[in-house]
């Protein structure tokens, strides 16, 4: 069977570097609620990702109870202690000031991790680098993000946490790897700018559109 590959007009193309452009990482939410039905359909897209092999790997589990969210918060609050104090003197009082993360009003928080032994997939394209299953999962994590972005949600990758701790917390299998925790909800302020940015943490740099020439 062969499909009819679709025709993508500079109009569309301008608007999807917009959407990539202000897919930023929202950590200032409104407690407004997010119909059912929207997350449905971002989790839909998402599942379009490519993946090493075909294997899907992530696994998702969303997180609600206040019990659990009170735990994945205690665990934050623990981590971003000790990397405030790994800062430099000069650091430190900046880091204190920043927001990193959005777990007190983001509606709806998902944990998301990487299924290492699934069988799907029969291995292929990891044998050398098993690291692709992760990897994948990112990939996946990009599709729901820009999805997201563009029905007026945004969502924040919170990565101050201890792995291991979440996944004690939340009762997954071993073989579940944690790779993000996602708060997602609509935002309470609109930028194009990264708040990191914004904030004067650290500006962007031209040092990722660097080529080596070999």
């Amino acid at each position: 069977m062969t499909n009819s590959a679709p025709s993508f007009d500079a109009e569309f193309r301008g608007w999807l570097e917009t959407l990539i452009a202000w897919r930023r990482d929202v950590r200032r939410f409104s407690v407004r609620p997010v119909p059912p039905d929207v997350i449905d359909h971002l989790l839909d897209v998402a599942q379009l990702a490519p993946s090493v092999g075909n294997s899907q790997p992530w696994r998702w589990v969303r997180v609600e109870s206040p019990g659990k969210r009170a735990e994945i918060r205690a665990n934050f609050l623990d981590c971003n202690d000790k990397a405030r104090q790994a800062q430099p003197d000069r650091r430190a009082d900046a880091y204190a000031a920043l927001k990193l993360a959005g777990i007190d009003r983001a509606p709806v928080q998902f944990a998301i991790f990487c299924d290492r032994e699934t069988g799907q997939g029969h291995g292929l394209g990891r044998l050398t680098m098993p690291e692709m299953l992760e990897y994948s999962v990112v990939g996946m994590i990009t599709n729901f993000w820009l999805t997201a972005r563009a029905a007026g949600l945004g969502v924040g990758w919170l990565s101050i946490l201890e792995p291991a701790r979440v996944a004690a917390d939340l009762a997954v299998p071993p073989s579940w790897n944690f790779v993000a925790y996602l708060c997602v909800g609509w935002p309470e302020e609109e930028h194009l700018d990264p708040e990191l940015e914004r904030y004067g943490w650290q500006d962007r740099s031209d040092a990722g559109r660097k080529v080596k020439i070999v």
